[in-house]
C-alpha cells in the first residue's frame, strides 16, 4: 500500500501526461503556419517496413507556407511523395530529384471549423483521461488504512485542485489553438 504523498504525485504526474499528450496532438493539427509536427504521423515505406517520415528524411518548414523534406536516401523520393500524397492531410507535395517541397495552402473558412472541432474532441480526450486519474486517486485515498480522516480530506482536496489546474491548462491550450487555426 502506497503513502497519501506517493498516491497525489501519481495522480499528478497521470494529469501532467495528459496535458503533454494534449500539447503534442495539437502541435499535429495544422494551422496556417507550416510546422514540421504536421508531417510526424506520416509513415513511409522504407526498407521493407513502415518508418516515421522523421526517421528517414530531414524535416524543415523555410517559410511559413511552405515544408521541405529531404530524404536521406535518395532511392526514397518517391516513396516519401506517395506517402505524403496518400495521408489524409490534403497536401499536393513536388519533387525536384533531391528535395520534396511541400506548400501548405490556405485553410477554407470550412476546414477551419473542422479543425477547431478536431481540436475540441482531442481536448475532451484530454480532459477524461485528467478525471481519470482523479478519480482513481480518490479511490486509493478512500481505501487507505491508518490515515486520519483529516489527512484524506486533505489529501483529497489536494488531488481536486490538481484536477482543476490540469483543467484549466487543457483549456488554455484549446483557446490558444482555435486562434491559432481561425486566424487568417
Amino acid at each position: 500500500m502506497s503513502s497519501l504523498p506517493d498516491v497525489q504525485k501519481h495522480a499528478q504526474g497521470a494529469m501532467q501526461k495528459a496535458i503533454d499528450n494534449t500539447r503534442h496532438e495539437f502541435s499535429t493539427i495544422r494551422s496556417g503556419k507550416a510546422s514540421t509536427s504536421l508531417l510526424e504521423t506520416i509513415r513511409v515505406d522504407a526498407y521493407g517496413q513502415q518508418l516515421p517520415l522523421n526517421q528517414v528524411a530531414s524535416l524543415s518548414a523555410p517559410e511559413p507556407r511552405l515544408l521541405t523534406v529531404q530524404p536521406w536516401d535518395r532511392s526514397l523520393i518517391g516513396a516519401v511523395e506517395k506517402a505524403i500524397q496518400a495521408s489524409d492531410l490534403g497536401l499536393n507535395p513536388a519533387n525536384d530529384g533531391t528535395i520534396i517541397r511541400v506548400p501548405l495552402p490556405p485553410l477554407t473558412e470550412e476546414r477551419r471549423k473542422e479543425l477547431v472541432k478536431v481540436v475540441h474532441k482531442l481536448a475532451e480526450e484530454g480532459r477524461i483521461a485528467i478525471r481519470h486519474a482523479r478519480t482513481e486517486a480518490l479511490a486509493q485515498i478512500k481505501k487507505m488504512e491508518h490515515t486520519s480522516e483529516d489527512e484524506k480530506k486533505r489529501a483529497e482536496k489536494d488531488v481536486q485542485k490538481a484536477h482543476d489546474d490540469a483543467i484549466k491548462q487543457v483549456d488554455g491550450l484549446v483557446k490558444g489553438k482555435e486562434q491559432e487555426i481561425m486566424e487568417v
